[in-house]
């Protein structure tokens, strides 16, 4: 049996549902525990991530970057890394902006660096992008191509009930599997 931790931020609730959504797609994979810890929550339980197999990590991207209560948790986390509690613990990312694009690469490529600080082993998404011909469309998985984890949108102008959008949604579940599937076969 091998334990996924979910650690998140979201300010508005959009990343919250990508995250339930990495949970879910953790829990797919029998034999799977899986803990969903804010970042607040995870500052109080570090204990629970030393435990952990596998830690993914999920904020929103906020001016190209991760959001600042997500990085007050990766600034905490400091102890951790001197101590290399998380060494060799399987890792993975996921974010969402209002935009498209958003610079959530940058946001990823930022967690995986993150990931690396702490020794850790980093888990892409391991699919093609979706959504990138005259066949595709937003119903696609990884319709926003990335490989570094998972990205979603959703409206600025609209509540988390109306996204991100299922699609979105399905690749967080996808990275959210492969993470476990992973830890398993590392266990």
């Amino acid at each position: 049996m091998s334990h996924v931790a979910v650690v998140y931020h979201s300010g508005y609730g959009h990343t919250a549902e990508q995250a339930k959504a990495v949970a879910r797609g953790a829990e797919k994979v029998a034999g799977t525990k899986v803990t969903l810890l804010t970042a607040e929550e995870a500052q109080q339980q570090w204990d629970v991530l030393k435990a952990a197999d596998a830690i993914i990590f999920g904020c929103p991207t906020y001016m190209g970057s991760a959001s600042a209560p997500f990085k007050a948790f990766m600034d905490a986390s400091s102890k951790a890394w001197f101590t290399q509690d998380w060494k060799d613990k399987i890792a993975a990312g996921f974010t969402n902006s209002g935009s498209q694009s958003g610079d959530k690469l940058s946001t990823l490529t930022q967690l995986a660096v993150f990931a690396a600080q702490h020794s850790m082993i980093w888990v892409g998404m391991g699919i093609m992008p979706g959504n990138n011909n005259s066949k595709g469309s937003v119903n696609d998985l990884n319709r926003l191509g990335s490989f570094l984890g998972a990205m979603a949108q959703s409206n600025v102008d609209q509540g988390p009930e109306a996204g991100p959008i299922p699609s979105d949604l399905l690749t967080a579940e996808h990275l959210g599997e492969r993470v476990a599937t992973t830890a398993n076969r590392f266990k």
